[in-house]
């Protein structure tokens, strides 16, 4: 069977097509970006064939799927002869609230549920939504499915998701914890233990998926115990644009004095905040290291307050496991940036942790241990791979 695997974002689609029959080989991925604008781009890597690259007007989501199904089946650089071929698709989905416990095949009631949470992930779930609108409508006797961010999370206890705001907020609107990434902490955790020749539901394991969006998850016997992003993407570590951990009683101070609404204080901490914020501008961890080491202060305190974040939680999460056995570094920065890898991992002595700086600067994009063989604590670079967790959740739903 061949599965379709979307992410569709506001204004982008990702997608990979993998074929489940032949060991999940991956036959084609693309990106389409800046759906919606004057000019789109578009980015298709069809299995053995050169890369393909366009820039036209993508006017809509519906525009961007029908192309991308297109060029799938081009004579040239398509990779199936019918779009018939395709046997399922798999959608990732943020937010699926704690009607999700787990992937779920997406009828009418799962299509108003995930309607129902665009309002808490306004900047994802709209998005999420129409490509699988759009799948429906392009092959409705296919079947869709929803592999969400938040299901892996639902494992944690009360006292880790609840939040210390009047009962009533839970039990009547379901404000609590509910953390992302989970397909990416999925796939990594058990993965970084079969590294080093050890089951994940045996161990104590902390996740750091850092990229532009950032989180740590903390594992415990195969299952979420804990994780840094809350109620909505923005909570816990630094990131590109988002402010991570904020006083509520400063943000409530600069809403007054700013004369900020809604809109605008949710501009503030989705886009105008985190390392972006911090150092005038840059977001991306490479010119954030770049300006360090030029000497400019602002990027030096973006660089420091990042790492110092990342720290913090993989103290914390020790500390609320009795212990860890392995630390796991994936995302973009985690498994690329062997620089704020040493730099989270100064000082790490306490916990056992002996860092290995010849094999962090070896390990860039690749698995691999990243400690010593003498460190009580097992620290790795994983590469994840949040789409093979879609695809898997798919096949087993159609097929069982």
């Amino acid at each position: 069977m061949k599965i379709l695997v979307l992410n569709c974002g506001s204004s982008s689609i990702k997608y990979q097509l993998i074929d489940m029959a032949n060991n999940a080989e991956l036959l084609a991925k693309g990106l389409i970006e800046r759906i919606g604008l004057e000019m789109g781009e578009f980015t298709h890597k069809p299995k053995d064939k050169e890369k393909y690259y366009r820039q036209l007007p993508i006017a809509d989501h519906a525009v961007g799927i029908n192309l991308l199904l297109k060029t799938l089946t081009d004579s040239k650089v398509g990779i199936i002869s019918s779009i018939n071929e395709i046997g399922a698709c798999g959608h990732r989905v943020a937010h699926g609230g704690e009607y999700f416990s787990e992937s779920a095949i997406i009828e009418d009631e799962e299509m108003k549920q995930i309607d129902k949470l665009c309002a808490i992930t306004p900047l994802h779930n709209p998005g999420n939504l129409l490509g699988i609108k759009v799948m429906k409508e392009i092959l409705p006797n296919v079947k869709q499915v929803g592999v969400f961010d938040t299901s892996f999370h639902h494992t944690m206890p009360p006292h880790a998701y609840l939040y210390a705001i009047p009962y009533e907020y839970y039990t009547d609107k379901k404000i609590r914890r509910y953390g992302f990434h989970g397909t990416s902490h999925k796939y990594v955790a058990p993965k970084a233990a079969e590294l080093i020749g050890e089951n994940w539901k045996d161990k104590k394991i902390i996740v750091c998926h850092l990229g532009n969006g950032a989180s740590v998850c903390a594992v415990k016997k195969g299952q979420s115990v804990d994780t840094s992003m809350g109620f909505t993407p923005v909570e816990g570590l630094i990131m590109g644009t988002r402010t991570g951990d904020l006083d509520l009683g400063a943000l409530l101070y600069i809403a007054e004095s700013e004369k900020l609404d809604y809109k605008g204080m949710n501009k503030l901490i989705n886009k105008q905040s985190g390392l972006c914020g911090i150092s005038g501008g840059k977001s991306d961890m490479r010119d954030i290291y770049a300006g360090k080491n030029e000497g400019d202060v602002r990027s030096t305190h973006a660089f420091n307050m990042f790492a110092y974040r990342v720290k913090k939680y993989i103290g914390a999460y020790a500390a609320a496991m009795n212990g860890v056995d392995i630390i796991a570094m994936t995302g973009g920065i985690g498994e690329n940036a062997w620089f704020m890898r040493e730099a989270i991992f100064e000082d790490m002595d306490y916990l056992g942790i002996e860092f290995d700086k010849k094999a962090n600067k070896e390990y860039v994009g690749v698995d691999g241990v990243i400690s010593t063989p003498k460190s009580k604590v097992k620290v790795l670079s994983v590469t994840t791979n949040e789409e093979m967790v879609i695809a898997l959740d798919t096949y087993r739903l159609v097929t069982q």
